[in-house]
């Protein structure tokens, strides 16, 4: 098994439909669709975030951060949330993102999560992290 988060990404039109939709349709396909992953064992979490406005950017170009609040300038494609599955494949992961209920104009990403495992085991920080998850029972 494998972790691989979907993330979801909307653009400014997608964004503004997923708006102006109606909220009990919306929780009814999203509660649908959390409902199958989970009754097929695979979903490790899931979380929708709020609007861009009201975040921030930290831009780490200069050599101090430099922090800006929204509406972002440039928003070509939005991370709106994220779900972690726990699968066999990325082609797993792949069938499961083509069944999420998402707003035409959104797409979403898929990245593999690497495990602790697969780093350096005699590094101090990595074995520092593999104890603090032991002891919060992420192992």
């Amino acid at each position: 098994m494998a972790k691989y988060m979907l993330i979801m990404r909307n653009t400014d039109e997608s964004l503004a439909t997923m708006m102006n939709a109606s909220m009990d349709q919306m929780l009814e396909q999203v509660g649908r669709f959390n409902d199958e992953l989970i009754k097929a064992g695979v979903l490790v979490a899931a979380e929708g975030l709020e609007d861009p406005s009201d975040g921030v950017v930290v831009d780490y170009s200069g050599e101090t951060p430099v922090v800006t609040d929204g509406p972002y300038g440039e928003t070509k494609e939005l991370f709106g949330g994220f779900y972690i599955l726990d699968v066999k494949s990325k082609e797993e992961a792949i069938e499961w993102a083509k069944r999420m209920p998402a707003i035409p104009g959104s797409k979403s990403e898929i990245r593999r999560v690497p495990g602790i495992d697969e780093f350096p085991q005699d590094n101090e920080w990595v074995q520092r992290e593999r104890v603090w998850r032991e002891q919060t029972g992420q192992l």
